[in-house]
């Protein structure tokens, strides 16, 4: 019997889940099922558009959905065209890989007010996603705050201060470029509650800021240590000991003509944001680690910004019945109930780079096929139907690189594609194309 398995979510979790299958049974048939019509979930919408090494991974994802014994149901999404349930009677496993999409919030005073977003919502606003295409932040005031000192605040920063010379030959979306470059901020400003030390960013992303044309990093040299403690060995080591250097050599920046200024906070926490009608203001406390953790000293500074972006992590949304842990989907080694496995930031919570989901996937692969039963489960076969029945828009492989070939047509000149914002638009292309068959 051929094993049938269905990936919910084609971003970079299922899709190595995907060839970790395919290497280990070239005979199987994958079904990759994909609530929006454009795949590859967080490589499309949450890497930064001007990271174009990190977008090119879907490269080799795109070779896995052009091979034969591998199905795209695009514009198919689990809960709401079909039932996990149905998913199970039909496959012989089922992984789960819908990442992380969910901001966490802070938990603190006026954060109900406009002008308060999360970074998953902000980082979608500028990369069109459909869900977050209208967010319109409000960047009219005189400075934005980042909350977080991970590399999604250090992203967020990077892309407000960037002039469009600096975006050319990025994917930003046309509509987030121009509220960017109309935006009234002189002043960004990266909050963290611990210090540089525990930061969560990376060098290569730190070094990113060292020399924007319009943006002058400020770092205050006081708060950073000389070297870094014997806690740390190995790579962590090496990766405190190049962030500590990079922070070094922005604090002794001198950019002083620079219209925007780019303020790295460290032993800072969000108290309360201040406003009537919209953010005026956030207040932020000092604090000092202890034993590491972040406590605070009872000095408060108000500073006056017009918008919050909260980076402080995400939470997963899962279908069907199954169970939440810490954020995410309950489970021991991937493996959440029998014939039901998950992957990616849906398992281990958002942690690690796009490549950290390689080895994740490929140890869940193998406990996929390690469970394996023979069976008669009919796989896509028997799903198609009953999203014909209900009517359910399933967008092929072939018919999403037909949108593809039109975004890449409609980008003005520099820009590799100008993306489609929503799934009517997406739709709207295939209109009267007649359909090719699946191939199941």
């Amino acid at each position: 019997m051929t094993a049938q398995f269905a990936i919910v979510g084609s971003g970079p979790g299922g899709m190595y889940a995907a060839d970790a299958l395919l290497k280990q049974l070239p005979d199987c048939r994958i079904d990759v099922y994909e609530r929006f019509p454009a795949p590859f979930g967080l490589i499309r919408y949450g890497v930064a558009p001007d990271h174009f090494k990190t977008r090119n991974t879907a490269r080799q994802f795109i070779r896995t959905l052009e091979l034969d014994n591998v199905t795209y149901f695009g514009n198919v999404e689990v809960g709401r065209d079909v039932t996990l349930d149905e998913l199970e009677r039909h496959y012989d496993a089922v992984i789960i890989a819908v990442g992380a999409y969910n901001d966490r919030t802070l938990g603190i005073p006026g954060e109900e007010l406009p002008g308060v977003y999360g970074a998953c919502a902000f980082v979608g606003w500028y990369n069109g996603h459909p869900d977050h295409r209208h967010l319109d932040p409000l960047l009219d005031g005189e400075g934005v705050a980042v909350i977080g000192i991970g590399n999604v605040a250090l992203d967020v920063c990077r892309v407000l201060a960037k002039t469009p010379a600096e975006m050319s030959g990025s994917d930003l979306c046309a509509h987030a470029a121009e509220a960017i470059q109309a935006g009234a901020y002189k002043n960004l400003y990266m909050f963290g509650r611990r210090g540089p030390l525990e930061a969560g960013f990376t060098p290569k992303e730190l070094g990113e800021i060292k020399d924007l044309e319009r943006c002058q990093v400020i770092v205050d040299q006081a708060q950073l240590p000389g070297d870094v403690p014997d806690d740390f060995d190995g790579r962590v080591r090496g990766i405190k000991e190049k962030n500590l250097q990079i922070l070094h050599e922005l604090a002794l920046q001198n950019k002083p003509d620079l219209p925007i200024k780019m303020n790295v906070r460290f032993y800072s926490a969000p108290k309360e944001i201040i406003g009537t009608d919209r953010v005026e203001a956030i207040r932020v406390e000092r604090t000092k680690v202890e034993d590491g953790f972040a406590v605070g000293t009872g000095e408060i500074e108000e500073i006056p910004v017009g918008a919050v972006v909260t980076a402080i992590g995400y939470r997963t949304e899962v279908p069907g019945d199954l169970a939440l842990d810490r954020g995410r989907v309950a489970n021991q080694g991937g493996r959440v109930r029998p014939g039901i496995y998950v992957v990616g930031w849906a398992k281990r919570g958002p942690s690690g780079t796009i490549p950290t989901n390689g080895p994740d996937s490929r140890d869940v692969a193998e406990a996929v096929i390690a469970d394996l039963q023979p069976s008669d489960k009919p796989g896509g076969k028997g799903i198609w139907p009953l999203l014909g029945e209900r009517n359910s828009r399933i967008v092929t492989w072939d018919e999403w690189e037909r949108i593809a070939e039109q975004e890449i047509a409609r980008a003005p000149a520099g820009r590799p594609r100008e993306r489609f914002t929503s799934v009517d638009e997406m739709l709207s292309v295939l209109d009267n194309v007649p359909r090719k068959a699946s191939n199941q």
